[in-house]
């Protein structure tokens, strides 16, 4: 049986710290591609923070 871990903070929130920790470790990296790999991460990890807050805000107009 799985384990369910309780979370003290909302998804949104957790996405967004995870896309800040990201862009933090791409800093300390050279360009290349794993750079590239991290920071395209880190993206990701926003876009799903803003739709996450999007989808859970009752009333809240579609993003353009």
């Amino acid at each position: 049986m799985r384990r369910h871990a309780a979370h003290t903070e909302p998804l949104d929130e957790r996405l967004a710290q995870e896309a800040k920790r990201l862009k933090e470790a791409a800093k300390s990296l050279k360009p290349g591609k794993r750079r590239q790999e991290i920071m395209r991460k880190a993206q990701q990890a926003e876009m799903a923070a803003g739709i996450t807050f999007w989808i859970s805000s009752p009333g809240r107009p579609p993003p353009e």
